[in-house]
């Protein structure tokens, strides 16, 4: 018999063989998604509604752990619009100075407790604050500000636990690569997410090897946005560029492509007080939301250079809602699987 070192005999061999031949039936069998796309643009959010929808929600130690995640974006999104107001000239009322002094004064890592809370509470009413926030295209603030500056009372509550859409809102920087497993009508699904920061996607070429298919998200709302590593690209052109290259790289030669054209929520209200041509000067649709959404997707079909070979399923969709997202998910599942099994040729 073979010892801890030694070789296993022919018995543990066929049974190590035959569990090799199983793991690479199911491996074969599942559909993996690649979850690509620049930062901010909302791929983690889809990813975390995968695990509500799906896998039955978070722990409640998930839950504590996206506690102080939360306290830390209140944190940050006050910090953030203190320094907007004072590099636009905006004078805080006298009575907010003290209250400024203790949230520049505190680390991200803080308990939001109930001095802090009230401190940003007070700096949230503050005339300075709401001038700079209304400015907020030109510095980098996270699109969930003012959900949590609303929510910073019940925050800082001694027990709050987060809710589903406070984690479905929370901002945290993706790093590494998250696989998420999952079964759907008895297909299992592994949906691979990867960092969208230029700084993480030299990581994006461990993960191309047996992709069924590439779900790119794209956040519809920032075409007059800039990125947070360079404030001389827009995200929209930061977009279009990654499309590009992933749709027409050799590696994904008739890898269909999920397009999200996310955040639609942010979009139809923005779309409504800055026109699209200042991302797209050919754009004649004004403020029609339907128009502004089929213009983009147009703009993004185009860039396939094999239209008759390589397919791609456009949706317009709204990461942080879990009704818009299960019923786009159960389209993309049932063209994927048709694909899928098309190319099989059953």
């Amino acid at each position: 018999m073979g010892g801890i070192l030694g070789k296993p005999d022919s018995k543990q061999q066929r049974e190590i063989e035959k569990q090799l031949k199983k793991d690479a039936a199911e491996f074969d069998a599942e559909v993996k998604l690649l979850l690509l796309g620049p930062g901010e643009s909302g791929k983690s959010t889809l990813a975390k509604q995968m695990k509500l929808i799906h896998l039955g929600g978070f722990s409640d130690a998930e839950r504590q752990q996206f506690r102080d995640i939360c306290h830390s974006n209140v944190l940050n999104t006050a910090k953030v619009l203190l320094a907007a107001a004072k590099q636009f000239g905006y004078k805080l009322d006298k009575k907010s100075n003290e209250h400024a002094k203790l949230v520049d004064g505190a680390s991200l890592a803080d308990e939001l407790d109930d001095g802090l809370a009230a401190a940003v509470a007070r700096l949230w009413k503050d005339s300075a604050i709401q001038k700079a926030f209304g400015r907020y295209s030109e510095f980098q603030l996270s699109d969930s500000a003012k959900y949590y500056m609303d929510s910073v009372a019940r925050l800082a509550e001694a027990d709050y636990v987060p809710s589903d859409e406070d984690i479905l809102r929370v901002r945290a920087k993706t790093t590494g690569i998250t696989e998420l497993v999952f079964t759907v009508d008895s297909t299992k699904f592994r949906l691979v997410d990867v960092g969208g920061q230029r700084s993480e996607r030299k990581k994006w070429m461990h993960c191309f090897d047996g992709v069924t298919a590439i779900v790119f998200v794209v956040a519809i709302s920032e075409y007059d946005l800039m990125l947070y590593e360079d404030q001389n690209v827009r995200r929209m052109d930061e977009s279009m560029q990654l499309f590009d290259e992933m749709c027409n790289s050799p590696v994904f030669v008739g890898t269909p492509i999920v397009l999200f054209l996310n955040k639609s929520d942010l979009f139809r209200e923005k779309i409504k007080q800055v026109d699209l041509s200042t991302c797209f000067a050919d754009y004649k649709g004004g403020a029609d939301f339907e128009r502004a959404c089929a213009f983009t997707k147009a703009k993004f079909e185009a860039l396939n250079k094999s239209p008759d070979t390589k397919r791609i399923y456009p949706h317009v969709t709204c990461a942080t809602d879990t009704e818009n997202v299960t019923v786009v998910f159960a389209s993309v599942k049932d063209a994927l699987m048709s694909t899928v099994l098309g190319n099989a040729g059953l």
